[in-house]
């Protein structure tokens, strides 16, 4: 079953991603569901026997860390700022 996920991000992290998606010949939701498979894979949260690992882990390792956040970065606070923008509710 495939379920809808909202996710909210800078719009130069979206952009950036939208390329590199592009360039791999692969849709932006593949490359975040394959992502976060490897993550929960190996947090060792999802069941061995139900994984293909193999397949998964190695496509992940292409995307591993080319994230960077700086250490003090609020996650709260961007979400905050987006919806605020997003829905004009500035006062």
């Amino acid at each position: 079953m495939k379920t809808k996920l909202t996710l909210v991000m800078d719009d130069e992290v979206i952009y950036n991603a939208k390329i590199y998606a592009k360039k791999k010949e692969e849709s932006l939701s593949s490359l975040v569901e394959n992502y976060l498979k490897a993550v929960a894979e190996t947090s060792k949260l999802v069941n061995p026997k139900k994984s293909n690992s193999k397949k998964t882990t190695s496509l992940i390792e292409k995307y591993r860390g080319i994230i960077r956040l700086p250490e003090d970065y609020d996650y709260k606070k961007e979400i905050g700022l987006y919806l605020v923008k997003k829905y004009n509710k500035l006062k």
